[in-house]
Order: structure tokens, then sequence, then C-alpha cells
């Protein structure tokens, strides 16, 4: 995951500070809202809604925005969209396979914004079933590298259930089974370890090496695809190099 992982943590920070920055929040929100209706509006009870008003607070998500997401979610305050999770499958260039998770109240336009994103972009859609079964759902915990150190991270993690502890450089990556998100997100906070998200995400089980051109295109085709209101998540199973990183960030 060291290409991807790497590529995903600098694209978050450089949405906070570009015109992405109001695509972040409103996914951000949609999230907050949608963990709100589902396992209710109490943090403290509802793990997926903590770690989704953490992740927005960490991207400076305003209070008020978050608040609003909650009264919504629960049903206190009107105007909440009826959110449907659809799951697209897809090739991206060099083979890479591409899952595109959708957070959308109208599936026709979701469909059509994904196909587009695919088409422009050296992709193309898959059957149901076709690139899913090389990925599979995992709990990943981003821990920035300023503030610990993996020794630190190593022992606050490996009882709670963590599997593994990858350092990409800039950030740790803990990755754990779902069931032991809690858990070892609570260790960390426990160890006085700052964390910068903790999420489910879809991590794959086969990684494609990809050359400067191959890198190129596949963060084209994903930030087009990211760049629907619709899309909430896009994993891919590509790997790049520490150098073709450092050469793309030139």
């Amino acid at each position: 995951m060291s290409g991807h992982s790497k590529w995903a943590t600098t694209k978050h920070k450089k949405a906070a500070i570009d015109g992405k920055r109001a695509k972040l929040f409103a996914k951000l929100i949609k999230a907050i809202e949608v963990s709100a209706r589902i396992g209710g509006p109490d943090p403290s009870g509802n793990p997926t809604l903590y770690d989704a008003i953490q992740k927005a607070r960490k991207s400076s998500v305003p209070i008020d925005n978050i608040e609003r997401a909650l009264k919504r979610g629960s049903g206190a305050e009107s105007g909440g969209a009826d959110w449907q999770t659809i799951m697209y499958e897809g090739y991206g260039p060099q083979g890479v396979a591409v899952l595109v998770e959708c957070l959308t109240d109208n599936r026709n336009r979701a469909a059509g914004e994904v196909r587009t994103a695919m088409s422009r972009n050296d992709g193309n859609m898959a059957d149901p079933g076709s690139v899913s079964y090389l990925f599979s759902r995992k709990a990943v915990i981003i821990v920035p590298t300023l503030a610990t150190t993996e020794d630190a991270v190593l022992d606050a993690v490996l009882d709670a259930g963590a599997q593994e502890v990858n350092n990409h450089g800039e950030v740790f990556e803990i990755v754990s089974e779902p069931q032991d998100l809690v858990a070892v997100r609570t260790a960390l906070q426990s160890a006085g370890i700052e964390y910068d998200s903790a999420d489910s995400a879809l991590v794959p089980s086969l990684l494609i090496p990809l050359d400067a051109d191959g890198a190129k295109k596949i963060f084209k085709l994903i930030d087009a695809l990211e760049d629907s209101d619709d899309v909430q998540n896009v994993y891919a199973n590509f790997d790049v190099s520490d150098e073709i990183m450092a050469e793309l960030d030139q």
C-alpha cells in the first residue's frame, strides 16, 4: 500500500488548501449525517460516527456544519437526503483494479458520472464481482510520524488487535480487522498518540507496481472520480515506488 497510502495522504493535505476543500468538506459532512442516521447521534455509542466527526474536525470542518449534519441525521432537523451506498467496479491504466464507493441520492446520476470519469481517463467499467474479490474490508488508522515513534505505535496497538504497522515516511498506517478498530484507536488514545483518521477501508490483497506514466494516469483517473459529489471513496490496487512518487511531486 506504500504508494497508494502516500498518495492518499498527500492528496488529502492538498485538498485542504486547494479548490477541492469544499468537496472534501461535503463528503465528510455526508459521512457524519449517514453515520448518525444508521447508528444514532451519540458518538459515545456510535464508533463510526465518532470517527467521522474526528476526521471532519481534523480537516477543519466548522463545528456548526458538523452539528447540523448530526441534526439532519438524527431527524431533529429537516433537509437530510435519502443517501444510498453503491459500489462500482472497473479497471484503470495498466490493469489496476478500481472500486468506487458512492453515497448518493440519485443512482442514475452517480452511475453516469462514474462511467464518464472512467471512459475519459483510461478506465473501463467492469461487472459486479470482477475486481471486488481483490479487496478486503479492514480498519485503517493513520498516525503522523512527527507525533511519535514506530516503537511507541507498536507497543500501543499490537495487543489491541493491530495486524500491521506500516511506515510510509510521513505517516504510520495501522491495519486491523474492522471489529478491532475501536480497540486499536482506544489504545492509541490511552498512549497519548495523536492520529489523523480511523476508517473502515477496502485494502487490496494484490498490488500492481506502476511506472511514472501509469502513476500519472491512475492519479488522474482517481481525481476525476473523486471530483463527483456522489463519489465518497475510491480504492485501487496500485503501488508506486518512493522514487517515482518523488519524481511526480517535483
